[in-house]
């Protein structure tokens, strides 16, 4: 007898399925990668695994032997061997206080997407110590409905998050992502003054791990392509307010590439400068001057743009207002 496919499977047995299971796969999964199926499906099993099950020909749809990059389509049946799934952790279970907040962070809504202007100090998801993050915040505070994190925002930036409510929703705009055919503006606060109104930096960036494990970015010829434009919008004293354009995606690349003009952003601890960031504490800022403003995109059939946006966080727009200018 086949059994639906959970649209977030959880590990409910942990241990070692009695016999062979066969999967019926949902709407809400059609067109995914068998790969990234099995991830999901099979939480907490390695993924060398789940690789050496499909080459091996244990995972079968419709009967047939599959490869990792199968799209899977509703209806297909899929065939799973016994597998031992590990205990399945649940995420933290965020305090009520802030749960109470998360209406207040949405700035749109439809059928298809629901977008957030995150907070600062909120991370994207949960994970390496972070008990919960915007997505386990969003599934806590509607547990009867279906999210999907659409890309990420680093924890010390606020501004415009993306969910899916739609598996459709999500793999149209996350290829759009791949391809670098959406638009991102960026508000920052740069340590200094920038010499020109525009300045635009095409130079590649390189994931680093240091002795103590913390990842840092570098700008390394042999790194990734990376690009980024800087578009002066008022000149404070010895600071610099500028909209960001960026072209790729990069971890860190605004940051970056601020750090690489000689003007890293004021209030970052990784990539700053301390002596600049001490200075604009006077002003009231205590945090990083990142804020994610815009996100602009076309998909669908018909095709139609979304754009989002998310206003200033309130301690920026306090920082600004007591800044000095010449």
């Amino acid at each position: 007898m086949s059994k639906p496919a959970n649209p977030r499977p959880q590990a409910a047995e942990n241990a070692v399925a009695p016999s062979v299971q066969i999967l019926t796969i949902g709407e809400d999964r059609d067109g995914q990668r068998l790969d990234n199926f099995l991830f999901n499906t099979l939480k907490g099993v390695p993924k060398t695994h789940v690789y050496r099950l499909l080459r091996t020909g244990q995972v079968r749809i419709n009967g047939k032997r599959c490869k990792p990059d199968t799209r899977i389509a509703a209806g297909d049946l899929l065939r799973l061997p016994p597998v031992r799934v590990p205990e399945a952790r649940d995420p933290g279970q965020a305090p009520e206080r802030l749960l109470q907040e998360v209406p207040s962070w949405i700035v749109f809504e439809d059928r298809h997407y629901l977008v957030f202007n995150k907070p600062c100090g909120i991370a994207a998801h949960g994970g390496s110590g972070v008990s919960f993050g915007a997505i386990e915040l969003l599934r806590q505070a509607r547990p009867e409905e279906a999210f999907e994190l659409v890309h990420r925002l680093d924890r010390d930036t606020s501004g415009v998050l993306v969910f899916a409510k739609r598996r459709p929703a999500l793999t149209q705009l996350q290829a759009e992502i791949r391809e670098n055919r959406t638009r991102k503006r960026y508000l920052a606060l740069l340590a200094g003054r920038l010499p020109k109104d525009r300045m635009h930096v095409d130079a590649a960036l390189a994931k680093n791990v240091l002795q103590g494990g913390e990842r840092m970015v570098t700008v390394d010829d042999e790194g990734k392509p990376s690009r980024s434009t800087f578009k002066v919008l008022e000149r404070l004293r010895d600071a610099t307010l500028v909209e960001v354009i960026i072209e790729t995606g990069r971890t860190h690349q605004i940051r970056v590439h601020a750090q690489h003009l000689g003007h890293p952003l004021l209030g970052d601890d990784k990539y700053g400068d301390n002596d600049a960031n001490r200075a604009a504490k006077k002003f009231g800022l205590k945090r990083l001057f990142l804020h994610a403003a815009e996100f602009g995109f076309r998909v669908g059939d018909p095709e139609r743009d979304y754009v989002f946006h998310a206003p200033l966080a309130a301690e920026l727009e306090a920082a600004l207002a007591n800044w000095p200018r010449d």
